[in-house]
């Protein structure tokens, strides 16, 4: 017997507790842009590397007209929320447009290039917690880990197979010596162009597998097992610290949340329980050892390069702000000029992919805006992951997790994720974005 699309869904796991009832359909549209954002952000690589090739190039900024859209849809329906954040920004990036015309490098293209994370993708943020209902933010994450299952599989594959491989082939479908791990192997980069899309994609999944494991009837549990499954597997696989750290902090905020409800330590215990039996039955296997060694020989390497630990966290957590406020090197008072840190700036004026500024998210905002304006963004994002981690902590206190387990990956990302990079900005959008969306109510917008 078929099954009505009702059951179908709820089968799949994507029917959310409520049915969402009517939507005028410029909300629909809205939320099918939301929607198409995010399956791009997921496959772009796949697209660039696999299927068209030779729009590689191209399809570098294939969100970029999906979120105009979102918004010129939005301004239209005088729905984008009025708030500091977003105002500052976008004065900041006319300012910023100006001066790296006017007394920085010179260039339009990469000016515009630059802008776009000003007027594009930081007000998606905004309009994706007006347009998506907590339950959208669900079904959304349900989806996610379904994606996660196939991504393990992949990521597996491009693992053990050589760097000339289909699996392994790179942007512009030209063959790829991948970015180097440890003992002969290198880091997967799954559907994404570059390897970091990889920790992302499984540091977003490891939000909703945190949640889900508490909140159980939401979920269909075999997809949840599966999911947890995949996470477990792409930890060592992925051979990224990135990843692991961030994978860390999750568990932490899902600690404190159980600590805020002690009604869940049950639910947690069981859900610890869980993973230890999956942990156990996947260090008896083959692939899932040799992960193990080449993720600890790794660990190893780099913390021996870098001085421990305590100096990795630091580092990476503190984005290089303070070698970018310190530095000795000369820099104009606006700075190199707006979009200089991307590597389309450092093709475009260099020839060849450098830092042409900071390599560190702080630091590269600083050297394209100088240190007035660049303090005053990196403060912008600072004041919107105060407010946020303050309302989702608000949200927790009531009993509710969802906000502040999505605020695990946020924390950092918002804060110091590495904007210039696509998809690291494609991610730091979205999660913002659901976890202003998790405070809504399930009908809010209509």
């Amino acid at each position: 017997m078929l099954l009505s699309k009702t059951s179908f869904l709820r089968t799949m796991g994507l029917q959310g507790a409520k049915d969402q009832g009517f939507e005028p359909l410029y909300i629909r549209n809205l939320k099918r842009g939301i929607w198409l954002y995010f399956l791009l952000l997921i496959f772009e690589g796949a697209l660039r590397k696999w299927v068209l090739p030779g729009l590689s190039t191209q399809l570098l900024i294939i969100r970029d007209p999906v979120a105009f859209y979102i918004i010129m849809l939005a301004i239209s329906r005088n729905i984008i929320p009025k708030n500091p954040y977003l105002f500052f920004i976008i004065f900041i990036g006319f300012i910023s447009f100006l001066t790296a015309l006017l007394f920085g490098h010179g260039s339009i293209i990469v000016a515009v290039y630059g802008a776009r994370i000003f007027f594009l993708h930081f007000p998606l943020i905004f309009i994706i917690g007006r347009v998506f209902s907590r339950e959208d933010v669900l079904k959304l994450g349900i989806a996610t880990m379904w994606i996660a299952i196939l991504m393990a599989i992949l990521i597996t594959s491009q693992f053990y197979s050589s760097q000339s491989a289909w699996v392994n082939q790179g942007v512009g479908g030209e063959e790829t010596v991948g970015f180097t791990g440890a003992l002969g192997f290198f880091r997967p980069s799954g559907t994404f162009s570059f390897t970091n899309g990889n920790a992302l994609f499984f540091s977003f999944v490891a939000a909703f597998v945190a949640f889900f494991s508490i909140e159980r009837k939401r979920i269909n549990k075999f997809l949840l097992a599966a999911a947890a499954i995949a996470l477990i597997t792409a930890i060592p696989i992925s051979i990224s610290r990135s990843l692991f750290f961030q994978v860390a902090l999750t568990l932490l905020f899902l600690v404190m949340a159980v600590s805020r409800k002690p009604k869940y330590i049950g639910r947690l215990l069981g859900a610890g329980i869980g993973i230890i039996l999956v942990v156990v039955f996947l260090a008896n296997t083959s692939f899932f050892q040799v992960g193990s060694n080449v993720f600890s020989k790794r660990f190893e390497m780099a913390n021996k390069q870098e001085k421990g630990v305590q100096s990795v966290v630091v580092d990476r957590f503190l984005g290089g702000l303070y070698g970018a406020v310190t530095t000795k090197r000369k820099m104009a008072f606006f700075g190199g000029g707006l979009g200089l840190g991307t590597n389309v700036a450092a093709m475009l004026l260099s020839g060849e992919r450098r830092f042409l500024v900071g390599e560190g998210e702080w630091g590269r905002i600083i050297g394209e805006l100088g240190f007035l304006i660049g303090i005053c963004v990196i403060f912008t994002r600072l004041l919107l992951v105060i407010d946020l981690t303050k309302r989702a902590y608000s949200k927790l206190v009531k009993g509710d997790l969802l906000p502040w387990l999505l605020m695990s990956f946020g924390f950092i990302i918002i804060a110091q994720g590495s904007w210039s990079q696509p998809t690291a900005l494609g991610f730091s959008t979205l999660i913002g974005g659901l976890i202003l969306a998790s405070f809504n109510k399930p009908n809010l917008g209509r």
